[in-house]
């Protein structure tokens, strides 16, 4: 069962709106994008994998808050085709102009606040000495 480090009520919390209806998805989506780019850091964890110091439990939280937030806010739906797209509209909210993204393949476009937490956590840049 894949980790999902973020509840839909923890979501709505974070954004101060109520979760989409997918929230579950996008959370486990999010959550999937975190561990992505945490391949090198080294956290203690449970017997299921999730972490057990309180500072690594709230950082994993709020970047994966912040990861569907970023999303939801690019018009992207967790799959990362959004980041193809050169304008996105959401109500009243226009982006234009050619978003990158990451530049491999398989890289994660990581969204600017979920990179805050974590890197505040201690957990990026992940480099193991």
């Amino acid at each position: 069962m894949p980790r999902v480090y973020a509840t839909p009520e923890q979501l709505t919390a974070w954004t101060g709106k109520p979760a989409p209806p997918d929230a579950e998805r996008l959370l486990a989506r999010a959550s999937e994008d975190i561990d992505d780019a945490l391949v090198r850091a080294v956290y203690l964890t449970d017997d299921a994998g999730m972490p057990t110091d309180p500072t690594i439990v709230a950082a994993l939280r709020d970047a994966a808050c912040a990861q569907v937030e970023y999303q939801l806010a690019t018009g992207d739906d967790g799959t990362g085709a959004a980041g193809r797209w050169d304008s996105v509209s959401i109500g009243p909210v226009s982006l234009s102009g050619r978003k990158d993204g990451p530049t491999a393949p398989g890289e994660v476009d990581l969204a600017p606040r979920a990179h805050r937490a974590l890197t505040r956590a201690g957990l990026l840049p992940g480099v193991i000495w």
